[in-house]
């Protein structure tokens, strides 16, 4: 049970949490906190957060449990912010999607007790909208959650980041930071950055009012994560720079592979790597289905 929590970011992933631990009965009060008053005040009208404060010290304080959903590029300045102000035993946690990064910022900032209190993590969930509007209170259920603590990191403070994720109905497992970050640039952040790069390609081409004009269900499926938050994937790709520019490398070489086989006309080696994706896709998706 969490008697404060405070949540710096309350838009999809931090409004997401408070509606869903709120639903839970696991928090006692709510506290939201940004830059944003209008926003803050939208999260207290929807019944998402209890009240908000624009001063993170004050935000802080008495806080047992502390999530930033803020973008990466925002993660040190607001624990700069918070650090004189944390309560002794006080669990820090977030959400961003490049651990190393982060956990760059929190050791080059937080002191060896506050850091044995910070456990990172990334919940695998999202929508293509952002904002407290579109936060849900199922959207973590079923989800995983990956931890990816230190070795310094408090095991009762994972614990207690463990137990809440679980209180939303998620799923929580635990990975090394470098290895999450390749898996996610592999699965998650490539993707972003493709259908980002296809609407800006078409958007450059000359006859860009007949494509779109004339885009099908499949445009609509392919390009829909390229409506998140190009904030926060700005601040993904340049803090995983490296293993997103790696996967980049490898997608331009199977797509140059691809080309070869429509120039050189190889319609049964092309119709073998389609087949041979479609079967491998099939299998992944009937898994997920099957849970």
């Amino acid at each position: 049970m969490i008697k404060k929590l405070v949540i710096f970011g309350v838009g999809l992933i931090g409004g997401s949490l408070a509606i869903a631990l709120r639903n839970a009965g696991y928090c006692e009060r709510i506290v939201g906190c940004s830059r944003s008053a209008e926003n803050l005040q939208r999260a207290v009208d929807l019944g998402v957060i209890d009240d908000f404060t624009l001063d993170p010290s004050d935000a802080v304080k008495g806080a047992d449990m502390i999530f930033l959903a803020v973008p990466i590029g925002a993660m040190r300045i607001v624990l700069e912010q918070i650090m004189p102000a944390l309560e002794p035993g006080a669990v820090l946690t977030d959400g961003g999607s490049a651990k190393t990064a982060i956990v760059e910022a929190a050791q080059a900032v937080l002191g060896d007790e506050a850091l044995a209190r910070f456990v990172p993590g990334h919940p695998i969930a999202g929508r293509e909208r952002s904002g407290v509007e579109a936060a849900i209170g199922d959207l973590y259920r079923g989800r995983r959650i990956i931890l990816t603590p230190l070795e310094s990191t408090a095991a009762d403070a994972v614990s207690k980041v463990d137990a809440m994720w679980q209180a939303t109905g998620a799923v929580v497992e635990q990975m090394p930071m470098v290895l999450h970050d390749e898996v996610l640039a592999a699965t998650s952040h490539l993707p972003h950055v493709l259908a980002f790069s296809l609407v800006d390609t078409l958007l450059s081409m000359p006859q860009r009012e007949d494509i779109l004009r004339y885009a099908a269900g499949g445009f609509k499926d392919f390009t829909r994560i390229a409506s998140s938050d190009p904030v926060m994937w700005r601040d993904i790709c340049l803090h995983n720079s490296a293993a997103i520019l790696e996967m980049i490398a490898a997608m331009q070489t199977n797509l140059g592979e691809f080309a070869a086989l429509i120039q050189q006309q190889k319609g049964d080696d092309l119709l073998q790597r389609m087949e041979s994706s479609k079967q491998a896709r099939d299998r992944y998706v009937a898994q997920l289905d099957a849970g």
